[in-house]
Formats: structure tokens, sequence, C-alpha cells
């Protein structure tokens, strides 16, 4: 197996677009297995558009953009955990849905999913304020749950002291930070995609 999951401390913190630079610069495919949320440009098509790399088809495409247990649930769709096993894909970049604590079913955590894959977890945090506890709270859900930590990436302007404690306290690699783009195109994305440690999740691979 060839694959590591972008996750995140929360939903809208950035991660399709780390997830589009890291897909880019592994020269992986991507996959996004539930996508709720059809009305503006899709994960999927954000990522296709920024890294040039194949992605792969989602599972669930749910169209309310919500929670995807209540999103499944308004179109009369429960979601099989069976369904949603790595594809046979090297290298692959997977991409989870907002948190890692998010509902797929009202029995099922995005995060046991995550522990089912068995592959390494790139954890996104955002850096303004609220991050340190999001992020070591979400570390300790990885670790409990049994999942490999390859290392924290920080998306947002530089917040040096919260890098610091997290990676301190939570005994977890930084990976690196991606600034917040004022634009976001392929060309910005790889440029910008410097300033993170991707031999380091290669290494993990």
């Amino acid at each position: 197996m060839s694959a590591v999951v972008v996750a995140g401390t929360d939903t809208g913190i950035g991660k399709t677009v780390f997830s589009a630079g890291l897909t880019r610069a592994l020269g992986a495919s991507y996959w996004k297995p539930v996508q709720a949320g059809l009305e503006e440009e899709t994960d999927s098509e954000v990522v296709a558009r920024l890294s040039g790399r194949p992605v792969l088809p989602e599972v669930y495409r749910l169209r309310l953009p919500a929670s995807p247990h209540l999103a499944a649930e308004r179109e009369g769709v429960e979601i099989d955990p069976a369904r949603l096993a790595l594809p046979a894909v090297a290298p692959l970049v997977v991409e989870g849905a907002g948190g890692l604590m998010v509902p797929l079913t009202r029995r099922l955590l995005y995060l046991q999913v995550i522990a089912g894959w068995g592959a390494p977890v790139v954890l996104c945090c955002r850096t303004a304020l609220g991050t340190i506890n999001h992020a070591l709270l979400s570390l300790w859900a990885l670790r409990a749950a049994g999942c490999r930590v390859a290392g924290v990436a920080f998306i947002g302007a530089e917040a040096e002291d919260s890098r610091r404690v997290i990676c301190e306290i939570g005994a977890v690699r930084d990976l690196g930070r991606l600034p917040v783009l004022e634009r976001v195109t392929e060309e910005a994305l790889a440029d910008a995609f410097a300033g993170i440690d991707v031999a380091a999740i290669r290494g993990v691979l």
C-alpha cells in the first residue's frame, strides 16, 4: 500500500488545496471517497484543476453541503464502509471530509474508516486562534484510534509559537506551512509548496 490520508482539524481550513499541492508534489492520484455538496466546484474538481493529476471518482456524491450522515439521509442513502476500501492505486492521496469526528452514519465516524485504512495521516491545522486545542485533540484522537501520524501541516499566516507548542506537546513532526494564497493557481500552489516537507511524507509511504 502506498497511500497517505490528508485529514483536518475542522472544515474549511484549506486541506483540499493542501491535498492538491501534495498530489502534484508526489506525482500521485487523488481520491475523496465522500463528497457532500455539489452546487459549487467539488473538492475533486479543485484538485484536478490545481494538480493536473488523475482524480478517482467519489464513491458517494451527495447534494447537500452538510455532514455526510445528514446529506446521505436526505437522499435516502446510508454510507456503507465496505465500499470505502482503499483503491489499488499508488501513490494515492486520500482526503477526508471535515474534521476527524465527522459522522458518516449515525453509528460510524470518519476516524474509524481512516483507522481501518492503516495508511499514514497528515493532519492539516489552521494557524488561527484555537489551533492548539484543535490540533492536540485531533492528534490524541488519531493515536487513540491506532493511526500512524506522519506529521502536522499548518495552513495560514505564520504562528511560530503555536507550531512549536503543538509539535512539542503533541510529539509530532512539523511538516511545514502553506500560506494563504492571493490567487490559487497551479503555479502559485507549486511555488508555495516549497515550504512543505514533501520528502518526509514520501518517506512514510
